[in-house]
């Protein structure tokens, strides 16, 4: 059990790693206006394609039972509506504030987790929730005027993001323990980024066009994609979920310093600050 639990958090570290580089390249992409819902297509058509061919070569056979169909597709839904949601809030908001909101889905975990797994809720985690709401509100540059309230709704559409990708976490871990197949889940998830991106484009958007910008940065962003949710699920599958997440979701920190790196925006104290609460907020709910 302890090497178990071991390992996932090697894998919670590694897709922490992977996401972080995640965040910053799609505020690289959100920087122009280009289609979303070809991005998101993109990236699901790179994944489907690697997960099918790691299926494949694992030679095993995938189990398509009842729990497999219904979590997969589930997660699925959850995970592409939060990164569409994700990638449109970045076209309006620094990608240290945007990475930490959506980061701190632990938060959503936590109390997806009481309601439907059971798990108690005492006041550590209460504490640990309000450190990170503190955090997220440190960041949070209050304006006047329209600016402000696009600022705001965008803000909003990130929560949104947030709160749909602790569903999908929760959903993963309930599939895992009713017997789904977590190779044939992930396949299930791939296909609905490839559904939803093309729907996106399509019904949102009104247009269906690739190009070669398009195309590199899906490419590179699909591999990331592969690698963050492949890892996650195996440090879901041997690890409690209520720690494992919450550590892949240190990423906003990976994200943060990337992004400063590469000068997307400035470290200030008060990000600094914003961080630290954060930070503190994860290591008080994996400590609960």
């Amino acid at each position: 059990m302890a090497a178990d639990m071991s390992n996932a958090l090697i894998y919670a570290l590694l897709s922490l790693l992977f996401a972080g580089a995640l965040d910053v390249a799609y505020k690289q992409y959100a920087r122009k206006d280009r289609s979303r819902g070809m991005h998101v297509f993109g990236i699901g058509t790179v994944w489907l394609a690697l997960q099918g061919s790691m299926a494949a070569m694992g030679g095993s056979g995938l189990e398509w039972n009842g729990a497999t169909l219904i979590y997969g597709l589930a997660a699925g839904i959850f995970l592409v509506l939060s990164n569409l949601l994700f990638m449109e809030s970045l076209s309006h908001i620094p990608v240290s504030l945007g990475s930490t909101i959506y980061r701190l889905n632990t938060i959503g975990v936590v109390a997806l987790s009481f309601v439907f797994l059971g798990e108690p809720l005492g006041a550590m985690k209460l504490g640990g929730i309000l450190l990170g709401v503190m955090g997220v509100l440190l960041l949070y540059q209050r304006g006047t005027g329209p600016a402000n309230s696009l600022f705001a709704l965008f803000c909003g559409i990130a929560v949104a993001a947030s709160a749909l990708r602790a569903g999908y976490g929760v959903i993963s871990k309930a599939g895992l323990t009713r017997g789904g197949d977590h190779q044939a889940m992930l396949l299930i998830a791939a296909a609905c980024w490839v559904a939803g991106g093309a729907a996106y484009a399509l019904l949102r958007e009104g247009r269906f066009r690739l190009t070669w910008k398009k195309t590199a940065y899906s490419l590179l962003t699909g591999i990331l994609v592969f690698l963050i949710v492949n890892f996650l699920i195996l440090a879901v599958r041997d690890g409690e979920a209520s720690i494992v997440i919450p550590v892949a979701n240190l990423s906003f920190v990976m994200a943060l310093v990337l992004s400063v790196a590469f000068g997307m925006e400035r470290i200030t104290p008060k990000k600094m600050a914003a961080i630290g609460c954060a930070v503190g907020a994860i290591l008080i709910l994996t400590r609960t």
